[in-house]
């Protein structure tokens, strides 16, 4: 009993210890070493740079682009700033200002850049995590850096960058414009997206990443938290960042440096100096100052090569790589070994056919249950908390203690489904089809996603375990619980991971991790005769976990109601409407909308990033506004088609215009301030395989006008639709609209708290 006792601490041991070896767990103070990163230095800066929202065009944005530059002259560097309008590939248009610098190195040769961006969430986030975090790592490395007087052998280029948060296009317009990108060999950037947890380091590269790892093993960051499981799932997902640009545009190399726990702070009012975790900031400094080291000095010419790596991080290793090449031949062996131990137990009546074949069964039914039960549970826990779908991270504030409860009930089922599969000495039969499932997965991984091959190397210690068991009718269980080491390991942070990661519809995906992990643990739980008792005690954790989820499933001033309130006047039909992108209205939201609002239907118009559109409007009285100035001032056909320019100057301050056409209207080019529209090709037309009726957004910096010019066959008759938007609603005194409570902070990713007028331009 005190063996099973001793096995259950040392595993409990490696899955704390797999987590603490993610990230410090204590920052460094103002007392740190001059040549050394601190935390408590960098959090100075925060405090300045995060003192109001200061999305672009906003006069906190200036001030924050001003602080920058006045303390990156307090270390003795020239600046210089880059202007110039860029449209997204998403059609956001916007006219950033990059800040840059450049630090002269001792050599010719490709310039390290360092990258972040200043800019915060065009509505209401403070933006400390996302990215003041990444724009005070860098203030505060090269303070330390610069602080002993050397010299570096590559140029060092600082780009911090203006409007990420709409399109990258701060990033696009230096890729694209910028002498100095041509220097550029790697990049090191630094984001948020969220507001704590371990900063994940993912490569880009549009090549191999043999070298670049090379690279970052040898420079040696204490706290590396990294996997090629993880950058295979982000190359799937729409999420891009700066780097992103010089990849595609500029066939840079880079690595990037984002924490992504906390998400429900992400682009919220909750993104302020308060909610970062100062741990995740001395985490971007502890990857910064090695890699700053290394790379300063590293020879960034010879970065490309046609080799990928596996890599994946784990205690002690740090940072585990080894070529793709590898992945058969290591398959092929486990196979191999799995088969000659197979043959072994058999030989040695270990093994027999009858109990090896009845293993399967408590296995694949704990996969197949915990799958199904942890899609299931969440999707009843969002119908019964129907609240939880107006927060479109898709992670809640109690997300975390769901993680807990569905892992406390995976295993739970678990050790249940196992306790009827009970029987002396049959632990060797038990743990065949574990490790055969996992060898399949394996090979399927292989084929289908190679980033995540390294899940082969759990196998391999497995292997050693199922050696012992063979070996040995009663084997030690502290022996087998520190050959699991590996697993736990290597494995436990996915578990968390995932839905932290891709949101909490995933949990399903938890549950399966642990169904999985759990079979390989099979080589110690075998030997517990009362797995039954062991599954009610999780069992009852699991709904202690969900009572706590339940007791904190509502909103109060630490954990807020994301809301969203718009008004809408319609030039063309001289009508208002209230509107709410919101699913369950509450009191502030009704306070206009009324108990008893309309249904909005489903509409692509001013829809959010997550294609939430407005889901209740109310009629509003019409209020004075000014209008904008519309001007078709250019009007001619050449040939076959009709070329036209189109001025629109907004009279009021206003933060952003979206125009709209149908999508069968047809549009040989068009060209909006100055910056040609994305074509599919040179040949092709602007605009073309549209999705949704919207062209573009231009982001106002300035109350800036919109120009653009077009030309369209002659015969067609081409109507617009323009919003232009202001986000003064709760300022201006014509509406008189209450501040919100504590517990409630605007929406993220949608128009919020906006004066909207829409007008049609036509075309005739």
């Amino acid at each position: 009993m005190i063996k099973k006792a001793i096995a259950i601490l040392l595993l409990i041991f490696a899955i704390i210890w797999s987590f603490k070896a993610l990230m410090p767990s204590k920052i460094s103070n103002l007392d740190t070493e001059k040549s050394k990163f601190s935390t408590a230095r960098a959090l100075v800066h925060l405090d300045n740079l995060s003192k109001a929202p200061h999305g672009i065009g906003t006069d906190a944005h200036t001030e924050v682009r001003n602080y920058i530059i006045a303390e990156l002259e307090k270390l003795g560097l020239e600046t210089q700033t880059q202007k110039g309008f860029s449209i997204s590939k998403w059609g956001n248009l916007a006219h950033p200002t990059n800040i840059l610098t450049r630090i002269k190195g001792t050599q010719p040769g490709k310039a390290l850049l360092l990258l972040s961006h200043y800019d915060s969430s065009p509505h209401s986030s403070y933006g400390a995590s996302d990215a003041g975090s990444g724009v005070v790592t860098i203030l505060e490395g090269l303070r330390a850096f610069l602080s002993e007087g050397r010299v570096p052998t590559n140029d060092i280029i600082i780009l911090i960058t203006d409007a990420e948060e709409l399109g990258l296009n701060g990033a696009d317009l230096f890729v694209n414009k910028h002498e100095w990108a041509k220097d550029v060999g790697l990049v090191l950037n630094f984001e948020a997206r969220g507001s704590g947890g371990p900063s994940y380091m993912l490569v880009e590269t549009n090549g191999g990443n043999s070298k670049m790892m090379k690279g970052f093993v040898k420079a040696n960051p204490q706290y590396p938290v990294a996997n090629s499981l993880a950058y295979s799932i982000y190359k799937m997902l729409p999420n891009d960042t700066d780097l992103t640009r010089f990849r595609e545009d500029g066939d840079i190399e880079g690595f990037n440096f984002a924490f992504i726990d906390d998400h429900y702070d992400y682009h919220t009012a909750l993104d302020n100096y308060e909610r970062l975790d100062r741990n995740s900031l001395e985490h971007q400094g502890s990857y910064l100052m090695p890699l700053l080291d290394y790379f300063s000095d590293a020879n960034l010419s010879n970065l490309k090569s046609d080799e990928d790596y596996i890599y994946f991080n784990a205690p002690v290793v740090k940072t585990v790589i080894y070529p793709f090449s590898w992945i058969w031949p290591m398959l092929v062996l486990g196979f191999l070994i799995f088969g000659i131990l197979v043959t072994y137990g058999f030989r040695n009546l270990r093994l027999n056919r009858k109990d090896l074949l009845k293993g399967f069964i408590p296995f694949l039914s704990s996969i197949v249950i915990c799958t199904l039960v942890g899609f299931i549970l969440w999707n009843a826990l969002k119908f019964i908390y129907p609240h939880y779908a107006d927060m479109s991270h898709g992670f809640t504030y109690n997300g975390h203690t769901y993680i807990w409860t569905f892992v406390m009930l995976s295993i739970g089922i678990c050790f249940y489904i196992y306790s009827k599969f009970y029987k002396p000495g049959n632990t060797a039969n038990l743990a065949i089809a574990p490790i055969f499932v996992w060898l399949l997965l394996c090979l399927v991984m292989a084929l289908e996603l190679p980033g995540a091959s390294f899940f082969i190397v759990p196998v391999f210690f497995a292997l050693l375990g199922l050696f012992v068991l063979i070996n040995q009718r009663k084997p030690s269980l502290i022996l087998m619980a520190i050959i699991a080491f590996p697993l736990v390991m290597i494995m436990s942070p996915f578990i968390k991971m995932f839905p932290v990661g891709l949101g909490l519809d995933i949990l399903f995906v938890s549950a399966l991790l642990v169904a999985l992990v759990f079979g390989l643990l099979i080589s110690i739980f075998g030997f517990f005769r009362h797995k039954k008792r062991l599954s009610y005690v999780m069992f009852f954790m699991a709904f202690c976990f969900l009572i706590a989820a339940h007791i904190n499933s509502g909103f109060d001033a630490l954990n807020p109601k994301p809301n969203s309130l718009v008004y809408m006047l319609d030039l063309d039909t001289n009508t208002a409407q209230w509107g709410t992108y919101d699913n369950e209205l509450d009191d502030w939201t009704k306070a206009q909308l009324g108990d008893d609002p309309n249904e909005a239907g489903t509409s692509d118009v001013i829809a959010s990033k997550y294609r939430s559109g407005i889901t209740y409007t109310r009629q509003a009285p019409i209020k004075t506004l000014v209008y904008p100035e519309i001007e078709v001032f250019k009007d001619s056909i050449i040939g076959d088609f009709r070329h036209v320019s189109v001025y629109i100057g907004p009279q009021r301050n206003v933060n952003r215009m979206d125009l709209y056409a149908d999508t069968q209207l047809l549009f040989k080019d068009f060209k909006i301030n100055g910056v040609e529209a994305n074509k599919m090709d040179d040949q092709g037309y602007a605009f073309q395989s549209r999705g949704s009726s919207r062209l573009f957004s231009y982001y106002v910096s300035n109350n800036e006008p919109l120009e653009f010019d077009f030309s369209i066959p002659k015969g067609q008759q081409t109507k617009f639709v323009l919003y232009e938007s202001s986000n003064d609603l709760l300022t201006d005194r014509q509406f008189e609209i209450s501040s919100r409570k504590d517990s409630m902070i605007p929406r993220p990713f949608v128009l919020n708290d906006a004066v909207i007028i829409k007008k049609t331009i036509i075309i005739e």
